[in-house]
C-alpha cells in the first residue's frame, strides 16, 4: 500500500492517465524547488486586473517555504515572441503581487543562465517570462536541462498549460533530479476524475462558445459519455441549422451542419438528448445597447441575431440541472457580457449552483460568468484550465502529465 500513498491514479472516461509523484508526499526541507506555475494573469497599464491564478498557485509555494525550501518560480505571461522581449512581457508585476501575498520581496532573476542564483532557505525568486526563451515552445531539451539545474526538485503546478509539450512543462520533467505534481495540478486531476470516472447519472455537459469547429472533437467525445449535451452560443445556432431552423444573421457554421446532425444522431441512438432552445433573445446588431426581443425559434427573422436563449429554454435547462447528478460546464449559452443578453447564462449558473449534483466548471468565459453571477462558492470545483480542461474531458493525453508519469 505504500506505493499507492506516493502516487495518484486517474482515469478519464475509462482512459488511464497513469501515475505520478505528488509534492504533498515529498520532503523538500533544505532543498531548492523549481515550480512551474500558471500565473498568466491579465495586466492593464502595468496593473494586474485579476490575481486569481496567482492565488491558485500559493499552496505549493507555501508548502515548500514551510519546510524551509528555497523556491524558483517559472511562469509564462501573454503570447510574446521568443527572444524579443517587450515591456508588456515582463513578469515584474506578477512577482510583486506574489510577494505581497507571501509577505516577502521577490526578485526577478534576469541572468539566471549565466549566473545560477544562490538562494537562502525560504527565499523565493522568479525567472523572466519563460516564453521569451528560445526553445520553450519547441520543448527544447537543452533549455529544459537549464531549468532543472536550478534546483533539486521540479514541480509542475500549471494545469492550464498541461496540454502543451513545452520545455518548462514537459522536457524538464525528464531531466530533473525529482519531478512531481504540485497541489493545484493534483487537485485539478482529482476533481476532473471525480466528474468523469464512473460519474453518477444523469450526467449533463454544457458546451458553449462561438464555433462548433473549435469544439467539434469534444462534442463528439461527450456524446458518447453523457446523458444530456447542452450546446450554447454559436454552437447552438449551428445545431439549430441542422434541424432546419433559420437563424437569420446569427453566428453559425453551415459547413458543419452534417457534423451536428451526426452528433445528434449519436445522442439519440443511446437515448440521450441535445436540448436545443425553443425560444431565443434576438437583436438586429451585436451591441450592448441594442434592443432585445424574445422570439420563438421558428419566428427568427432573416436580419435577426440570436444572442441568448429565451426564458422558456432557460427554465427547461434549470430543471435539468435540478435533476442532474454530475454537471460539467464549459462555456456560456449567450452573450452574458451584455446585460440584455445575460439572463440565459445567469439562470443556468444559478441552477447549477443550487443543484445537488457534483459540478465542475472550466474555461475563461465560464469563470467570468461564474464570478459575474456570484456563484463561485456553490460550484463543486472550478478548474483553472481552458484547453487542458477540454482535452482531459476528451480523453487526450496531457503531455505535462505524461512527462511526470514517465518519471514515476
Amino acid at each position: 500500500m505504500e506505493l499507492y500513498d506516493d502516487f495518484i491514479g486517474v482515469f478519464c472516461f475509462g482512459i488511464l492517465i497513469m501515475l505520478f509523484k505528488k509534492l504533498a508526499d515529498e520532503d523538500v526541507s533544505g532543498k531548492t524547488v523549481v515550480i512551474r506555475v500558471d500565473m498568466n494573469v491579465p495586466i492593464k497599464d502595468g496593473v494586474i486586473v485579476d490575481d486569481t491564478r496567482i492565488r491558485a498557485s500559493l499552496a505549493s509555494i507555501r508548502y515548500c517555504l514551510q519546510q524551509g525550501a528555497a523556491v524558483v518560480v517559472l511562469t509564462h505571461l501573454g503570447r510574446p515572441k521568443a527572444g524579443v522581449p517587450k515591456a508588456e512581457d515582463s513578469v515584474v508585476p506578477v512577482a510583486q503581487r506574489l510577494g505581497e501575498l507571501l509577505g516577502q520581496s521577490i526578485r526577478v532573476v534576469e541572468d539566471w543562465r549565466e549566473h545560477k542564483p544562490q538562494l537562502q532557505a525560504a527565499e523565493v525568486v522568479m525567472l523572466p517570462n519563460v516564453r521569451l526563451n528560445v526553445g520553450e515552445k519547441e520543448n527544447d531539451h537543452a533549455l529544459a536541462a537549464a531549468y532543472a539545474a536550478l534546483g533539486d526538485v521540479y514541480v509542475n503546478d500549471a494545469f492550464g498549460t498541461a496540454h502543451r509539450a513545452e520545455a518548462s512543462t514537459a522536457a524538464v520533467a525528464a531531466v530533473a533530479p525529482l519531478a512531481c505534481a504540485g497541489m493545484l495540478l493534483t487537485a485539478e486531476l482529482e476533481a476532473l476524475s471525480h466528474a468523469v470516472q464512473n460519474p453518477q447519472a444523469p450526467v449533463v455537459a454544457i458546451v458553449g462558445g462561438s464555433k462548433v469547429s473549435t469544439k467539434l472533437t469534444i462534442l463528439e467525445s461527450l456524446a458518447d459519455k453523457v446523458d444530456y449535451l447542452i450546446v450554447g452560443g454559436g454552437i447552438a445556432n449551428t445545431f439549430l441549422l441542422a434541424q432546419g431552423v433559420s437563424v437569420g444573421q446569427s453566428l453559425a457554421e453551415p459547413d458543419l451542419v452534417e457534423n451536428a446532425r451526426q452528433i445528434m444522431a449519436k445522442m439519440a441512438a443511446k437515448g440521450g438528448d441535445i436540448p436545443l432552445p425553443t425560444d431565443v433573445v434576438v437583436a438586429k446588431r451585436f451591441a450592448a445597447d441594442e434592443p432585445a426581443e424574445i422570439k420563438n425559434v421558428a419566428d427568427v427573422a432573416t436580419d435577426d441575431m440570436i444572442l441568448d436563449i429565451g426564458p422558456q429554454s432557460a427554465q427547461r435547462l434549470a430543471q435539468m440541472m435540478k435533476a442532474a447528478k454530475t454537471i460539467v460546464w464549459n462555456g456560456p449559452v449567450g452573450v452574458f457580457e451584455f446585460a440584455s443578453f445575460a439572463q440565459g447564462t445567469e439562470v443556468l449558473a444559478e441552477a447549477i449552483a443550487q443543484s445537488e449534483a457534483y459540478s465542475i466548471a472550466g474555461g475563461g468565459d465560464t469563470l467570468a460568468a461564474i464570478a459575474q453571477f456570484g456563484v463561485t462558492d456553490d460550484i463543486s470545483y472550478i478548474s483553472t484550465g481552458g484547453g487542458a480542461f477540454l482535452e482531459f474531458l476528451e480523453g487526450k493525453t496531457l503531455p505535462a502529465v505524461a512527462a511526470l508519469t514517465a518519471r514515476a
